[in-house]
């Protein structure tokens, strides 16, 4: 008896090991389901709101100005932050918080959120380095009724 039960327990952790695997490959390099908490892209995405993200357009170097993208907190890295792509390395950005114009460096990228007035981001922390982005999102998947692809700005089209 004690043989089968040792077989029972090596095939379970094998299979939850194999399932393990199998979604760290497709999170960390397709895509990944995201509950969004928080009011700073509102009103493009509210507090609570759910979204797909893919991470090819990330890992490609095809980000576009304008795309939201899901990225690790510059402040905290055990906390994921969803802002939109306002510019990348090269430009000159104006930081509306303290009234100047900062260059964002080679290998950075400018995050802010559509939520001006209640948005810790690019503003506050300056420019965040490109290998912090994760994913970029691209479909509201929750709550239903606002289901769709995620829209540009108009100050961005």
């Amino acid at each position: 008896m004690k043989p089968k039960f040792w077989k029972t327990v090596r095939s379970v952790l094998f299979t939850v090991t194999q399932v393990g695997c199998f979604a760290h490959c497709i999170t960390t390099y397709i895509g990944s389901i995201v509950y969004c908490s928080g009011a700073s892209m509102e009103p493009t995405i509210s507090n609570s709101d759910i979204v797909l993200t893919e991470n090819f357009t990330v890992r490609q170097d095809k980000l576009l100005k304008g795309d939201v993208v899901i990225s690790v907190s510059p402040e905290n890295p055990r906390v994921f932050v969803c802002k939109r792509l306002i510019a990348f390395a090269g430009d000159y950005v104006h930081n509306e918080f303290e009234n100047t114009f900062e260059y964002v460096p080679k290998g950075h990228v400018w995050l802010e959120g559509d939520n001006k007035m209640n948005s810790s981001d690019s503003r506050n922390y300056g420019p965040v380095p490109y290998g912090l982005l994760r994913g970029r999102v691209c479909f509201k998947i929750w709550p239903l009724v606002n289901m769709g692809k995620i829209s540009f700005p108009k100050a961005l089209d």
